[in-house]
């Protein structure tokens, strides 16, 4: 079975990452996540995530540079491979989720006090290393 691609927002905003909380009802509910999602078939990643932002967050973002690039089996369904790019606003800053129940803005090394789904967990692991990890 082919991996489901999947796209996600790395935003960031004056020193801190938006971290968006899975509502009920949801895969991963309760759960942390950079926002995003499936990328259609044809689609160029950064234009599907401009377009999931929107649809999910109703703003805008700067795409930038291939954060993390990951793939993570489940036990339910095809492995999600999940890109994480660094973005940053391109207006206001989000104040709901059509897909979410939280919105958090947190620095880099706090991000890993939060429940992450398993998909994202590479990413902040990248997010939250030390120079002295990386060396």
């Amino acid at each position: 079975m082919q991996p489901l691609l999947v796209v996600a927002a790395v935003v960031r905003d004056g020193g801190r990452v938006l971290a968006c909380r899975r509502a009920a009802g949801r895969d991963a509910a309760g759960r942390w996540e950079f926002p995003g999602g499936k990328v259609e078939p044809g689609e160029d990643p950064a234009a599907a995530l401009v377009r999931e932002i929107r649809e999910e967050l109703g703003i805008g973002i700067h795409v930038g540079a291939l954060l993390d690039r990951s793939v993570t089996p489940r036990a339910d369904g095809p492995a999600i491979d999940l890109a994480c790019y660094d973005c940053t606003l391109a207006g206001p800053a989000p104040g709901s989720s059509t897909d979410h129940d939280a919105l958090r803005w947190l620095p880099p090394e706090r991000l890993a006090e939060l429940d992450w789904a398993d998909a994202d967990r590479p990413a902040v692991r990248l997010l939250t290393a030390t120079p002295e990890e990386d060396a």
